[in-house]
């Protein structure tokens, strides 16, 4: 059983570690995830350029970054489910499809967030 530390410090920094370890291995794994690290680049400026309100910017580039986020829950479930086999069975190929919905879903949220701020 791995020890954990009572420092608080020592916790977040290590947090922070496995965090970043994690976002290093989505980039470097999961081209879905790369291709929206590239959305990104574009959606922060373009927000800001777009709109003045700050709750609307918050909007445009928070909904980028919810796509971002469940984009890599998805990742994480493809990999657990990897992890236990390659043979095809429906419940893994039943996983992988509701992630794949989920990060599906959070793009249409994303869409709506955009048209609905965006469009008067």
């Amino acid at each position: 059983m791995k020890q954990t530390s009572k420092n608080p410090f020592i916790r977040l920094y290590n947090a922070m570690r496995f965090s970043l370890q994690g976002l290093d291995a989505a980039f470097r794994n999961e081209q879905a995830f790369r291709q929206e690290v590239l959305v990104l680049v574009v959606v922060v400026p373009l927000a800001l350029y777009l709109t003045d309100v700050p709750l609307e910017r918050a909007l445009l580039i928070g909904s980028w970054l919810l796509v971002m986020i469940v984009e890599l829950l998805n990742s994480a479930i493809e990999v657990v489910v990897d992890r236990f086999g390659e043979e095809l069975h429906v419940l893994s190929g039943r996983a992988k499809d509701i992630g794949s919905a989920a990060v599906m879903v959070s793009i249409l949220l994303c869409a709506v967030i955009w048209v609905g701020v965006l469009v008067p």
